[in-house]
């Protein structure tokens, strides 16, 4: 089997690195962000590969056998379907079996998981035996915790390396652990991430030619821990609809991205006890997102004309005990194909975070006409009062105050899902055209 894959990656990297002057190679364990780097990279002609640990084509196996596959099924884009990519899918599926058999959870599965990544991305480098020469100057791209080893290997072929950071880094811990300790009640087993795993990250960081962030909420914790200023570039996450993207395939033309899932948005005159505000939080229900603020609002708020939908996997303890008596509707998680109903449907999308890299939710809300209340610690995509609002500070009064101003005005929220559509600072060819340009930097 290793002989064979080694084979098989000395061919698949070979094949064209006569045809590229400064090839990439993307690093990415799971489907973050739509695969949009990659889809970037691809759009340009300059993905030499994309490796990842799973990767489902329409007409794969695993999309028809049980339910234990269905997050795989997610594992695949339309726009990357004649791109060159090389996945992991059995060894994958071997690691979830044996990682279940030994107990692993929490952070010993993440680390164990992420080590995992790195030794079949080391093995395929290792493999594929390629080398910087004055023809041939590969760039290294590959997300933080996964890096490290991938990282010293590319330095010791002379590679460039970028490192895609997801969040800030150890600042954001800081500030979970804080929330941790104001409600112990909901904290349950919240644990901070062990020694290793922030030595690893910081290894990450000196190894990394660039270290792109994707906000200035994530650059200033960095540069708070310690990066260099000058290693960090800010490139937003970008996001285009599904829609447009199997237009893209299969018309190979450019779709309007702002108004492609886009349906008439309507508000009722005043809202009622029949007829709430809609509140949308989609996300992972835990500490991090604001989610305890938000449900002692939502307590608040427990007799007025307006109700709370929480949509993602719940992360924190004594959720419901929490929302007692507050009109919270628990629907867990879905699938990427089930959002774009609750967007659609909601009213408002609130993000009261504490702290995120970006939240590409922001993004999607908006590809559906959706307005957004979001705090001020993510990705800057909000324009208060235009098509959303910002929270000044992620807290209970503040979350409550701006969600009765929503109740008593309707009509402001109609201005702002008039208003709420995609910038073109989000598109994927924005974000590949900022690539280019930190490439040429390197």
């Amino acid at each position: 089997m290793f002989l064979f894959e080694c084979l098989t990656a000395r061919w698949q990297t070979q094949m064209s690195v006569t045809e590229l002057t400064r090839p990439w190679f993307c690093f990415q364990l799971g489907a973050r962000e739509h695969y949009a780097i990659p889809r970037a990279l691809f759009r340009m002609g300059v993905l030499q590969r994309l490796i990842t640990d799973a990767w489902v084509a329409p007409s794969f196996f695993l999309r028809k056998i049980s339910s234990r596959t269905a997050s795989l099924k997610e594992r695949f884009h339309c726009e990357l379907r004649d791109a060159p990519v090389t996945a992991f899918n059995s060894s994958l599926i071997m690691f979830e079996t044996f990682a279940r058999a030994r107990g692993l959870r929490e952070w010993g599965k993440i680390l164990a998981r992420n080590q995992w990544f790195q030794d079949k991305l080391i093995s395929y480098l290792r493999c594929s035996q390629l080398s910087t020469t004055d023809d041939y100057q590969p760039i290294l791209l590959s997300y933080s915790y996964t890096a490290l080893g991938p990282f010293r290997y590319a330095k010791s072929q002379g590679w460039k390396t970028v490192l895609v950071q997801i969040d800030p880094g150890s600042e954001e811990e800081k500030i979970v652990a804080q929330e941790a300790s104001r409600v112990p009640e909901l904290a349950g087993e919240w644990q901070r991430a062990p020694t290793e795993y922030w030595a690893s990250w910081r290894e990450e960081c000196d190894l990394a030619d660039r270290i792109v962030v994707n906000s200035e909420w994530s650059r200033e914790g960095l540069i708070r821990a310690g990066v260099p200023a000058e290693k960090l570039s800010v490139i937003p996450l970008a996001y285009e609809s599904p829609e447009v993207s199997r237009c893209r395939v299969a018309t190979s033309l450019q779709g309007d991205h702002k108004s492609a899932v886009r349906t008439p948005r309507t508000y009722p005159e005043r809202f009622t006890c029949e007829r709430p505000l809609r509140v949308l939080f989609l996300g992972q229900v835990n500490l991090r997102k604001g989610v305890a603020p938000l449900l002692e609002a939502a307590r608040m708020l427990r007799n007025e004309p307006v109700e709370f939908w929480m949509v993602g996997p719940v992360q924190i303890a004594n959720a419901r005990t929490m929302a007692t008596d507050a009109r919270v509707e628990w629907f867990g998680p879905v699938i990427r194909k089930q959002t774009s109903e609750f967007y659609r449907n909601a009213d408002i999308f609130i993000l009261p975070t504490l702290s995120d890299g970006f939240a590409i939710a922001q993004l999607e809300a908006q590809a559906h006409g959706l307005p957004v209340i979001a705090s001020k610690f993510c990705g800057n995509v909000v324009q208060s009062g235009v098509n959303g609002i910002i929270l000044e500070e992620p807290i209970v009064a503040s979350i409550a105050a701006t969600i009765r101003d929503c109740i008593a005005d309707p009509s402001q929220l109609r201005q702002f899902a008039a208003a709420s559509r995609l910038s073109d600072e989000f598109t994927i060819d924005a974000l590949a055209q900022r690539l280019e340009d930190l490439g040429s930097t390197l």
